[in-house]
């Protein structure tokens, strides 16, 4: 079906005017997204800055954070990433051998499930010299999990009664992309927002050490270079200008407050990005591996973090 690219504008535009209501919330403008890509309602000249509007969002969400609590979160959530990176990625190594999945989209997978989604694939894949089909199968797998774990992580730390902090250290370890993070974090609670975006960043700073580890692997196949998300360094910066500047914190909060509704923007427009045609292209192995890592680091951690919730008194390295 072909629609008048004028009327498309028109819906685009008042979709993310509403977007900026508090009616509309992240998962609501998820879905509508997707509904608009499954009938066809496509604007690339919009979608096509989906990347920065999350990015942008999340480095003006870093103006209403607190200092003393991102640091006492990054001291205990440094070993916690760490574990859940290693962990990720040897189970990755395993399960893609038993399953004979191609190596490089196998590698992709695993560093997307174990890092941030989208970010780390796309700053691994030059590493590895991977082709752009690998590439898309991988980032594929991703988002459709990425989706069901937006929808289903608040309903089942709803079901089991989780504390705001538990399941903001759970959705931050256990879901690959920064937006779902941020958006099941959003969905559950102020304070699980911020622990979980927070944590899920620091997650996101071990692109640089899984990188150089795969370069030093193939030091005799590649010359790309790596990719580093900018927005981490900025992130940081605009926590550490709220600290610095206290005088000036209403106009911080509306900043934070413009990052979260830039956030709802950004959850629609990957919606509306969603191809229905490169999900079916990965291939059911790709998926299945995708599936299985998914569950082990998200059974696992959430085993640990329920348990020590119920036993305080018990430590897991730092968890």
């Amino acid at each position: 079906m072909v629609f008048d690219q004028k009327k498309v504008n028109l819906v685009y535009g008042i979709v993310l005017c509403m977007c900026l209501m508090p009616f509309v919330s992240p998962a609501v403008a998820l879905v509508l997204g997707i509904l608009m890509s499954v009938l066809g309602v496509k604007n690339p000249g919009v979608t096509n800055y989906t990347s920065f509007a999350l990015q942008t969002s999340i480095v003006l969400m870093g103006f209403g954070m607190n200092l003393g609590q991102v640091l006492s979160i990054s001291k205990s959530g440094l070993v916690d990433t760490a574990l859940s990176v290693v962990f990720v990625m040897i189970c990755g190594f395993l399960l893609g051998k038993f399953l004979k999945v191609d190596s490089k989209i196998g590698v992709l997978i695993s560093a997307g499930t174990a890092i941030c989604g989208g970010s780390a694939i796309a700053a691994v894949s030059p590493v590895i010299n991977a082709r752009g089909d690998q590439i898309s199968f991988a980032l594929a797998v991703i988002f459709i999990l990425n989706a069901v774990a937006l929808v289903l992580f608040p309903v089942i730390g709803q079901y089991f009664n989780m504390s705001q902090e538990t399941f903001g250290y759970w959705a931050a370890i256990a879901i690959h992309d920064t937006s779902s993070v941020v958006g099941a974090g959003a969905i559950y609670g102020a304070e699980a927002l911020e622990i979980a975006t927070t944590v899920k960043l620091i997650r996101a700073l071990w692109i640089i050490p899984l990188s150089l580890v795969l370069a030093l692997i193939q030091k005799d196949k590649t010359t790309g270079k790596v990719k580093i998300p900018w927005f981490i360094g900025l992130f940081v910066a605009s926590i550490g200008l709220a600290y610095c500047f206290p005088n000036l914190d209403t106009t911080f909060m509306h900043l934070n407050w413009l990052g979260k509704r830039g956030m709802v923007m950004a959850l629609f427009l990957i919606g509306a990005n969603i191809s229905i045609a490169e999900a079916r292209k990965a291939g059911w192995k790709s998926f299945l591996l995708g599936i299985l890592l998914w569950v082990l680091i998200g059974s696992a951690s959430f085993l640990i973090l329920t348990f020590k919730a119920w036993k305080p008194w018990i430590t897991f390295g730092s968890f």
